[in-house]
């Protein structure tokens, strides 16, 4: 990630890193992301556990900012994975937010192209991210600057009692 503010091709936009004072900035907007999602309840993040998992001694994630005359107003957190059949790692976008009324000017846009050019300027395979099947706006959006669906394979999670359901097997020794 490149260091200090990134002017962009909007006029008083630019893009920057999150620092670990703002982690309660980062927080916010992931609580506005989930009640406009209508998953608010689903938040278990707090600052420490940000904290340590943006800024702290295994960060696994970065966060960047949009902001418009110096007032932050979106943000995007993204991680690397890795594809296999590419033989290479990946960059997945986990969130992208721009506060509903700054939204259709090109903000979110231009931060997913800051991304792009990452990959790009990284040598990396791909930039992914999912989306709500519900969310049309946002599925409008993205295929209008050309991402692709894949419709190929679904997303599966384990969480919660699966999740220890799962590991107690292992760790019981049972199959």
């Amino acid at each position: 990630m490149e260091k200090g503010e990134i002017k962009t091709k909007i006029a008083g936009f630019t893009i920057r890193s999150a620092g670990a004072d703002e982690v309660p900035l980062v927080l916010r907007f992931i609580i506005e992301l989930a009640e406009y999602e209508g998953v608010a309840q689903e938040v278990e993040a707090t600052e420490e556990i940000l904290r340590e998992n943006l800024f702290g001694e295994k960060a696994s994630a970065e966060v960047i900012f949009g902001c418009f005359e110096n007032e932050p107003i979106g943000f995007a957190l993204y991680f690397r994975n890795f594809s296999t059949f590419q033989g290479k790692p990946g960059l997945y976008l986990e969130d992208l937010y721009v506060r509903p009324e700054m939204r259709g000017r090109g903000f979110g846009t231009a931060l997913l192209a800051y991304l792009a050019c990452l990959v790009r300027r990284q040598s990396l395979g791909r930039f992914e991210w999912g989306v709500f099947t519900w969310n049309t706006p946002a599925r409008d959006f993205y295929r209008s600057i050309g991402a692709k669906p894949q419709e190929r394979y679904l997303l599966n999670r384990l969480e919660g009692d699966s999740l220890r359901s799962l590991a107690e097997k292992f760790e019981s020794g049972t199959d």
